[in-house]
């Protein structure tokens, strides 16, 4: 698994590309903005792009969702309680920024829902509280998680946006992501990566699990 990390829009928004060492099929992970880098580095790589995926659908998350997917052909996959969010610009007006628009989602995630790209699994994990609708992209074989805003490097995805709930954040990461192994890397929306091991034993807004 070859991961880039792109920091992206008005918001340095973590983007992550991700690919098969083997076959160079890749996923395009939250394109917050900025889809001429993003598109030149999938040039430069000769990927093979076969899913944009929206970790949730905040605005600094889908800004690039629809120059990625015009680019490459792309299918755009997102959970249905971001539909609605995803369709009214990512809550962009709250922040009196301009709304954003995206093309519909080719696919709606479920939970446990596998994408298969070349050699990877994607497996899609329920994560709401940030928002209604949140996912993460667990991926066995390259021992990482790409969680959007649930989990941060010390800390966590805020909850006082229309929409989340801090009780169900902390939930979805003690009972979803912390179940996952210790040495697992997580790729946060935000910030640098950490794993599941460190933030089990020291992240302050969680408490030790």
């Amino acid at each position: 698994m070859v991961v880039h990390t792109l920091p992206v829009g008005v918001i340095q928004t973590n983007c992550y590309v991700v690919s098969c060492e083997r076959t160079s099929h890749a996923v395009v992970i939250d394109p917050g903005g900025d889809a001429e880098d993003i598109l030149a580095l999938i040039e430069r790589e000769n990927l093979i792009v076969a899913y944009v995926l929206n970790s949730h659908c905040h605005f600094d998350h889908i800004g690039a969702n629809g120059e990625i997917v015009a680019a490459t052909g792309a299918k755009l996959a997102v959970h249905p309680a971001e539909v609605q969010l995803l369709e009214s610009g990512g809550g962009a007006a709250l922040f009196s920024l301009p709304a954003l628009e995206s093309p519909r989602p080719d696919i709606q995630l479920g939970v446990g829902q596998r994408l298969v790209v070349g050699d990877l699994t994607f497996t899609v994990l329920l994560t709401p509280g940030h928002s209604p609708g949140g996912v993460s992209f667990y991926v066995e074989e390259g021992q990482a998680v790409f969680v959007g805003d649930a989990l941060f490097a010390g800390s966590v995805g805020r909850t006082d946006l229309p929409g989340s709930d801090g009780a169900q954040l902390l939930r979805s990461i003690r009972e979803v992501l912390f179940a996952l192994p210790d040495d697992t890397v997580v790729y946060p929306g935000h910030g640098p990566a950490t794993t599941i091991g460190d933030e089990r034993r020291s992240n302050p807004w969680v408490g030790g699990c």
